[in-house]
């Protein structure tokens, strides 16, 4: 409501493109019928992807609509939280994408430029450089600096996502709330609320990792540079992975209700 700019929050409302009117909408899920007891009711309903009984005062989502619309899209999503949900989690990444992503950028150059640095510029390319890098997560890859991409033991691109997605990435956690949206209103709104909470909570230490220093905004710091840094960071990626596995299933659920399942 200040139009103040944050950088840890706003990437859940600027790279995911879903603004806060679309959050707060509510949606009961496929194959719940809503009684509608007054004219406000059914003007709340009266949207697409619904269906309103008028002999029996109920809406419903509208499944052969939404699945004629939605639908191939939909059996890609489907087919790639299968996928994830049935690999086994890397927990060895230490979120080196963050660093790779301002590897050899000046500070004119980088984003979040309100945000300082936590170590020297040359210090930084040097904890990249003395990693093994292996993100498998396209949308991650796709922002790595020129230099930093030879670096990387994987080069993951859109078309392989369902081969390289695995339950230990942390992107791969955030976007079950992309991937809950993409399919409204299929998703009822608990789910979607609980995707959006762990993106929140995934997003948190993924900058907490990163090499900017947010101290100043009130987040702590995980030094994935150092042994402890890197054991703190490990034992929160497994708690999401698992917290991210249940809402893939849950996700699955919705989608098989409505008709959907993976290719």
């Amino acid at each position: 409501m200040r139009q103040e700019t944050h950088p840890v929050e706003d990437f859940l409302f600027t790279y995911y493109p879903f603004k806060v009117g679309q959050l707060k909408k509510w949606h009961p899920g496929p194959g719940v019928r809503v009684a509608l007891e007054t004219a406000e009711d059914r003007r709340y309903f009266d949207r697409r992807w619904y269906r309103i009984d008028d002999a029996q005062n109920f809406a419903e989502v509208d499944l052969e609509s939404w699945r004629t619309d939605r639908g191939d899209g939909a059996k890609f999503i489907a087919s790639l939280l299968s996928s994830t949900l049935g690999r086994e989690a890397n927990f060895g990444c230490f979120g080196i994408h963050e660093w790779a992503m301002v590897y050899r950028l000046t500070d004119e150059q980088r984003r979040h430029q309100q945000v300082p640095l936590r170590l020297s510029p040359a210090e930084t390319d040097a904890v990249v450089e003395g990693h093994r890098i292996q993100c498998s997560h396209h949308d991650a890859f796709r922002f790595f600096t020129a230099p930093a991409r030879p670096l990387n033991t994987l080069q993951p691109d859109r078309e392989g996502m369902i081969a390289n997605e695995q339950p230990g990435c942390l992107h791969a956690g955030m976007d079950l709330y992309k991937w809950a949206m993409k399919i409204s209103p299929i998703a009822d709104s608990d789910l979607v609320v609980d995707c959006f909470d762990l993106a929140l909570d995934i997003r948190t230490l993924d900058m907490e990792a990163s090499p900017y220093d947010l101290r100043g905004w009130g987040y702590g710091v995980v030094a994935i540079e150092t042994a402890a840094g890197k054991a703190e960071y490990m034992e929160q990626q497994k708690d999401f992975s698992g917290r991210a596995q249940a809402l893939r299933a849950r996700l699955l659920d919705a989608l098989a209700v409505a008709g959907v399942h993976p290719r």
